[in-house]
Formats: structure tokens, sequence, C-alpha cells
């Protein structure tokens, strides 16, 4: 077996996030090393707070976490309520988290943590792109002390799910994702709707794994998913950032092409990420739906078509 992969997972806890959460805690695959949060699905004090509240329900409240960006860089915060509802969790109620926040913040301590552990830790962000933008204004150089970065964002070659032109993420703090992707990063690689919209759980596996009464992870996606399914009556969610966080621990998942993409910053095309000639991106244009989603239920520990 591999050795575990040290990771730091940035994030705007909503539903997804908590799946991704529970994906790291259950993978022995994934050496969580913090977790740094900021705003975007909803605010920074909510996604914090859910943030503690997932990790301690998981048995992992021994994680550090640290407080980030409580808005994007040039822009007021639009949250992403009307999909995870107000509180950020689909209206899952969970205990308050027991851990204690982290005294440096989020930009802070992934350039703290990557300078520590030269060439050692996989940053995987799975919200807004403002904290790494921070971190690589503040300094440059964890590009190159970061074994490599993951980004759930980008709509390449399909529609947005905000607009028909852009991912919520990117759409959230464009002029973050611009920064980060014309960096010039040795090692980043793009996980966008082009192969997350192929990688969904079903109704029928959250219906099963329901019923069955399981374990701690199983139980908080069901929780979580609940107003998807029966309040919204969806078919299936998409699982954005459990993969993302699955391809940073084997990118064999997806197949990329090596690219360089722009990202529109004015207000028709907020959000948009183009290609616009060959680069060092790597853009995932292809995924092993059925290993992730087989993985994904065993790690969670989910029931039925498309569980464990």
């Amino acid at each position: 077996m591999r050795d575990a992969v040290p990771v730091i997972l940035d994030v705007d806890t909503g539903i997804d996030d908590a799946l991704a959460l529970a994906f790291a805690a259950g993978s022995p695959e994934a050496d969580l090393v913090a977790v740094t949060t900021l705003a975007g699905n909803v605010g920074v004090e909510a996604t914090t707070a859910n943030t503690l509240a997932v990790l301690a329900w998981l048995g992992r409240d021994d994680v550090p976490v640290h407080r980030g960006a409580s808005r994007p860089l040039a822009r007021p915060h639009r949250d992403a309520t009307y999909f995870h509802d107000a509180n950020g969790l689909g209206g899952a109620e969970l205990p308050e988290g027991s851990g204690v926040v982290g005294g440096d913040r989020g930009p802070a301590a992934v350039i703290r943590l990557a300078k520590e552990r030269p060439g050692e830790i996989v940053l995987v962000c799975l919200g807004p792109l403002t904290n790494l933008a921070i971190a690589l204004n503040v300094a440059p150089e964890i590009g190159t002390l970061l074994r490599g970065v993951v980004v759930m964002g980008g709509a390449f070659a399909v529609p947005g799910n905000v607009t028909p032109h852009a991912e919520f993420n990117v759409f959230a703090d464009p002029e973050a994702a611009q920064q980060v992707f014309s960096a010039g990063l040795p090692h980043l690689t793009a996980i966008g709707l082009d192969v997350t919209h192929q990688t969904a759980w079903s109704r029928a596996s959250w219906e099963a794994t329901r019923a069955a009464d399981g374990e701690r992870a199983a139980a908080l996606a069901v929780a979580v998913c609940r107003q998807a399914f029966e309040e919204r009556g969806l078919a299936e969610t998409f699982l954005h950032d459990p993969l993302a966080l699955a391809v940073a621990l084997d990118p064999d998942l997806v197949r990329c092409e090596e690219v360089a993409v722009a990202v529109e910053t004015d207000e028709e095309r907020r959000g948009a990420t183009e290609i616009v000639g060959p680069g060092a991106t790597r853009v995932a244009v292809a995924v092993d739906a059925v290993r992730f989603l087989r993985r994904f239920g065993e790690r969670l520990s989910l029931r039925g078509e498309g569980g464990g």
C-alpha cells in the first residue's frame, strides 16, 4: 500500500464539502494535516462551525481548523444557500464541534505548513480560491513547496451550474481564480463540472443507506442529502468535492490535458473558465466514474447501487 498523502482541505463547508471531509476521514490513503475555511456556500462563520461539527461527528476533532477569508478579493460575498440551505448543511443539525480554531488564519496556515513540510503536502481547494490567492500574494514560493494543488472549479467544455458560463467556486471569486490559474503553479489540477457531473450519488443508494442505519459517515451523508432527495426530489446529487479529494489521493482516476486557463472577471461572463492554449494546468477531461463511486461508497460505508 502506498504511503498516505498529506492533505490540507480548503473548504466552504456545505453539503459536498461535508462528504469530502467524510471521505478523507475514512481513507487510509489520506493524512488530513489541516482544514482551512472560507466564505463560499455560506459565510465563513458558518463554514468554520460546520467544519468543526463535521469533524467532531466523524471522530476527527484532532484535525486543526483555521478560519480563512470572509469575503472574495474584490466583491461582496454571494452564497449558495439556495442549494445548501441557510445553515450550509442541507438543513442537517449536527452537535456543535469541540475542536478549537487555530491561531493563524487559513492562508497563513497554508504558508506555514508548506514551509514546514516542503514537497509533501497536497492542497485541495473545494471552495472559492480566495485563501490560495492570498497565500500566493504573500508567499509566491509556496507553489513550489506544495507537492500539488487540486482545485474543484471550472466548467471548460460544459455549461456552468450558477450561470450558463460559470461554475460556482470560480463565479464566487473570479479575481482569485484568475490569480491562481495565471500563477504558473507547477502541479495544479482542475477538477471541473466536465468530470464532476459524471459522478453522482443516487437517490436509490441514499434510500438504501438510510434504511441500513449505518456508521457515522453514512449517517452524515444521509442527513446532509436528505433535503436534496426528499424535499427537492432530486434523482441524484453530484459529488464535486469528494471527486477532487479522490484525485488528490489517486491522480489516475482522471485523464487530463495540460493547458493554459483564463478566467473572465467582467460581469457578463463572470467566472467563465476558458482554455486558451497549451500550458501547465492539468484540466480533467475524463474520469473513471465507476472506480471513484465504488471507492466513495466503501469509504463512507454506503449501501445500494453506487454504494459499498
